[in-house]
């Protein structure tokens, strides 16, 4: 069996959740009846799923996040930590930063995991699917995604024919959550450095592009419960209930777990 690691993308500035994340980390945002970090939630994810080595990679008030969960021993996993470097711009090239600074290595099997998204995914089936599918990324799609404004059918005189309030999408979306081999490490790695953009990013860049050059990418549909607090709207619509019932499973005490000798590391 691979080496397995969490990669929890944490850096980000969070600017749609504006004046909030002025003052916290967007993943630091408290949610639920005990106003726990969405970051708890997702590493007692890991946890639950028996993966417990994580790379959390952080930049913006990241002393939010080490000042909370340390090593990760009170959770029962082993955090490591790698600060963002300005000049890696993009959720793809914070991981190939880490990988650079030796903290991935192309032996690995990695699940990454944006850092806005709650979810009660069932991860060692996303993994188990992906590794006997031999694919380079598996992505983790949904579908009845509802768009969050009115749509129309227009005819060429501008009078809509029909209109469909906030209607769910027919096409699968994306749900924030893929498996990855390591063997993509390096492709990564060569894709940055020739790149034109300053930023590279994971869904917008790189799926793309090992599409386009016939490399295995894979859909795992899911009809787990996920949502994206990542702009101010979505965070004020989400309900205590609705977090406490969907993911009420994960321990919400420290958990006593002998753990491998390693020191949290940073960057």
């Amino acid at each position: 069996m691979p080496d397995v690691k969490g990669v929890i993308l944490a850096g980000g500035e969070g600017t749609r959740l504006r004046p909030i994340t002025y003052y916290f980390q967007k993943c630091m945002m408290p949610v639920g009846y005990e106003q726990r970090p969405v970051l708890e939630y997702i590493i007692r994810l890991f946890e639950h799923n028996t993966v417990d080595d994580l790379l959390l990679l952080v930049g913006y008030k990241h002393q939010q996040i080490v000042n909370y969960f340390d090593n990760g021993k009170r959770f029962g996993v082993k955090i490591t930590y790698v600060i963002d470097d300005p000049d890696y711009k993009g959720s793809a090239n914070a991981i190939v930063h880490a990988y650079r600074e030796g903290f991935l290595s192309k032996n690995d099997q990695l699940i990454i995991y944006y850092g806005d998204i709650l979810s009660n995914i069932n991860l060692r089936e996303l993994l188990d699917r992906h590794l006997s599918s031999e694919a380079a990324v598996t992505v983790a799609m949904a579908g009845g995604f509802k768009i969050r404004v009115g749509t129309a059918v227009v005819d060429e005189g501008g009078r809509i024919k029909k209109f469909v309030e906030k209607p769910e999408l027919e096409t699968p979306a994306c749900v924030g959550i893929l498996a990855m081999s390591g063997k993509v490490l390096e492709e990564m790695d060569a894709l940055s450095a020739d790149y034109e953009k300053e930023t590279l990013d994971l869904m917008g860049d790189l799926i793309p592009h090992l599409v386009q050059r016939n490399r295995i990418v894979k859909a795992y549909m899911t009809s787990a419960f996920w949502y994206d607090i990542g702009s101010l709207e979505s965070y004020e619509k989400l309900s205590n209930s609705e977090v406490e019932e969907q993911l009420n499973f994960l321990p919400k005490k420290e958990i006593e777990k002998t753990q491998r000798n390693s020191p949290h590391t940073k960057v």
